[in-house]
This record gives C-alpha cells, sequence and structure tokens, in this order.
C-alpha cells in the first residue's frame, strides 16, 4: 500500500516521494495475522525474519556490564573505537578483508547502512541494479534517494542468481550500484566463488558501477558451501565498494539494531554525514554488546546453523510432497522460497480462483490460518516465501494444514 497525495481533512499532503513506498509488504502480512490471532484464529505466523534463538548470554552480560559502567552517553558518530576495533578484527578472521578503522561504519542496523550508502550517493538520474527476488526494503531505499532501482528477474532454473550476461545487459551510463544478497532474504540462495567471478569480471570492465554486499546470513549456509565476499576475491574492487553486514541475524540480536560496514574513507565519510542529520549515533548499550558478539565465542554459531539445517530439509521435503509445489533446497539464510505455478487457475471450496501467488497466499492466511509471504512482494512471482526461524513442531503443522488447503483446491 503505497501513501496517497489526496489532501485530507486536516490539510496533510504527504511528500510526492512516498507516491509509491509503502510500508513493507512483510509487515502488513504480520500484522494482519497477528490481529487475526488475536480474534483467535490458530494462527502460524512464517513471514518474519527473525530468530527464535535467544541472544547469547556473554553478549547480553556485556550489555549489562557496559549500564553499569555508566556507557550510556551518546558515543562517536558512527561506531565507538572499540566496535570499530572488533569488526576490523572479523573482516580479518572470517572473511580476509583489511579495512582500517576509518573505513569502517555502525548504524541502527545493516538497513540504515543500506539507506547512508543510498542517501550519500545517488542523484535522482541514477540506477540501482537489483537481481530478484530480493528483500522488499531495497528498492524503497533507493527510491527514497530519488535512484532508479533496475530489476532484473532471476529465476529458479538459475539458483535466484544473477549471471554475468544478465548484469552487461544492465549496465547503463547512469548505473551507480549493483546490489547483492548473498546468501539471499527471500530465496536462501547463495553465491559461490565460481558464481561471483563472471559478475565481477563485468564490473572490472565497467568501472563507474559500485558493489554493495548483503552479507548478513554469512553464517547461515549449509552443506558444506563455503561463504566468500567479493571483495576478498578480488581487491581491486575495493576502492568502489560496500560490504555490509550486522549482528542481527546469526547473533539472534534483531532488536539491539546494530549493523556495520567496510568501505572506501570518502564513502564511510559521506555516510557519516547522512547518519549525522538522522539518528546519530548507533545505541551506546547495544555497540558493546555487539563488539563482544563479535569478539567473544562463537561456536554456538554452527550449532544454530545445524538446527535450521534440519529446518530447512523438513520445509523442503514438506512442501515438495504437496502437488503444485516446487521448492528448491536453499544454500543459506532461514527461508523457502517456493513455486506455486501449479495451483495457479485452480478454486478455492468457495469458488474463488487462485489467479496469483497473493491469492494463493491470502488463500492460507484465510483458510489455513498459515501465513507467508508472496514472491510478488520480493519481485518475483509466482513463489511464496517460508521463514523457518521457527519450532519444527510449528513448521510441521503448517506443512499439513497448507497440504490439506491445497488438497481442497479444485
Amino acid at each position: 500500500m503505497t501513501v496517497s497525495t489526496r489532501i485530507d481533512e486536516a490539510g496533510f499532503v504527504p511528500a510526492s516521494r512516498l507516491s509509491t513506498i509503502g510500508v513493507s509488504p512483510i509487515l502488513k502480512i504480520g500484522a494482519r495475522a497477528q490481529a487475526m490471532k488475536r480474534d483467535g484464529a490458530p494462527m502460524i505466523i512464517l513471514g518474519a525474519g527473525e530468530p527464535d534463538f535467544d541472544t547469547p548470554d556473554n553478549v547480553k552480560q556485556a550489555a549489562c556490564s557496559a549500564i553499569q559502567r555508566g556507557d550510556t552517553k551518546y558515543t562517536a558518530l558512527d561506531g565507538t573505537p572499540e566496535l570499530k576495533r572488533a569488526i576490523r578484527e572479523k573482516f580479518r578472521r572470517e572473511n580476509g578483508l583489511d579495512y582500517a578503522v576509518d573505513e569502517i561504519t555502525v548504524a541502527a542496523g545493516a538497513k540504515q547502512i543500506l539507506f547512508n550508502a543510498m542517501m550519500a550517493t545517488v542523484n535522482c538520474s541514477d540506477e540501482v541494479i537489483i537481481p530478484t527476488p530480493a528483500w522488499t526494503s531495497y528498492a524503497d531505499i533507493v527510491a527514497i534517494a530519488e535512484g532508479s532501482p533496475v530489476f532484473v528477474p532471476c529465476e529458479a532454473e538459475a539458483g535466484f542468481r544473477l549471471t554475468a550476461s544478465q548484469l552487461e545487459a544492465a549496465i547503463t551510463p547512469r548505473t551507480k550500484w549493483l546490489l547483492l544478497n548473498s546468501p539471499s532474504n527471500p530465496s536462501g540462495a547463495a553465491y559461490s566463488e565460481a558464481d561471483y567471478r563472471p559478475l565481477i569480471e563485468v564490473l572490472l570492465r565497467h568501472p563507474h558501477v559500485h558493489l554493495l554486499v548483503d552479507d548478513v546470513y554469512e553464517h547461515i549456509v549449509y552443506d558444506g558451501f563455503r561463504f566468500v565476499t567479493p571483495v576478498a576475491l578480488e581487491p581491486r574492487l575495493k576502492a568502489r565498494s560496500l560490504t555490509v553486514n550486522g549482528v542481527s541475524k546469526a547473533y539472534a540480536m534483531t532488536g539491539w539494531r546494530i549493523g556495520y560496514a567496510g568501505g572506501s574513507r570518502e564513502l564511510v565519510k559521506a555516510m557519516a554525514v547522512v547518519q549525522s542529520q538522522s539518528t546519530s549515533c548507533p545505541l551506546s548499550v547495544s555497540q558493546a554488546a555487539a563488539a563482544e558478539a563479535l569478539s567473544g565465542p562463537q561456536h554456538f554459531l554452527k550449532e544454530r546453523t545445524e538446527s535450521f539445517r534440519r529446518r530447512r530439509d523438513l520445509t523442503v521435503d514438506g512442501l515438495n510432497a504437496i502437488e503444485g509445489i516446487d521448492c528448491r533446497n536453499p544454500e543459506g539464510a532461514f527461508y523457502t522460497f517456493a513455486s506455486c505455478a501449479g495451483l495457479i487457475g485452480k478454486s478455492t471450496p468457495a469458488g474463488k480462483r487462485i489467479k496469483t501467488d497473493n491469492d494463493f497466499c491470502n488463500y492460507l492466511l484465510e483458510e489455513a490460518s498459515v501465513a507467508v509471504v508472496p514472491g510478488a512482494a520480493f519481485g518475483l512471482s509466482p513463489f511464496f516465501r517460508i521463514s523457518y526461524a521457527t519450532s519444527e513442531a510449528e513448521l510441521r503443522e503448517a506443512i499439513l494444514r497448507i497440504s490439506a488447503a491445497c488438497a481442497r483446491l479444485a
């Protein structure tokens, strides 16, 4: 739903930049499902991209210690020295990247990092290439910055990954950024070194194109998949790249709101200007907690990923057993992105025709009390996304309900 430009009774007229932008479809579906649940529906909500694990105890203790020390004041604009040092060491240890402290920026979540980057660099004539399916906020952030999102559909047959020929065809003289997310929300698709190499070759031929990589799901990968990030593969890209990450997913710290990135000094400095006129510094206590998350024990990451893998297998196997649904096995993150093409054209018991993935998801919400997100929200239909970051018992029940609901379609 976009914001109307009609004048209301109070004479309020929204800014024109909001004419094509609305609240995230994921949040809207979640709000509707929660309302139905409050009204008594036995709702299973599989829409939110939030781990069901708790924040590790050592991280919570670091936050408590920060409070006791009185570390509750304003901090440096884009991150405390302690957190930046922890991020620098993380980049070195896990990614083979060498960013100086003044090449690192911290914000209130990875989303704000993306917002700062677009606001600091994008002019009204600039284009940002976004392979779809893609997280719903990418395009809206570009639009708020008055840029033009350029969507490149990446089909299931290609593993939901952008190819070199697609990238080459999408680049124009106005292209400012290529935005990549691996592992991906919503598809769970991940880029290996072999997948990245052809894309890097294209970027090297077009030096005016910058690269933004969202690596926030890097620790949630399966079946021996080896995570890599492009700048580590090709240092020549470093000067025109932004490597984005955060603590929300791997460390189950969604509410702490800490994201970070490494980039050129010039870019980081420009992003700090944007942040100085919006939120100023991130929360001081959250920064202390994030420093401990990145520097403290990491063994639990594998344990939690193994739990996600079991849930992935349960979900993928269950969906593929339903006639009319086809689900690819994702390499990472905690989402499945399944095709419902085999159900398009069928009719519900009430006689309503399923014409789109939106129709199918509404049918599951209303008739099966299962909330999932249509692929249209992510720029690719007819698919639907399930977040399996919930209990195995709830996932089993959801699959049973989805299967029963599909069986009732004529």
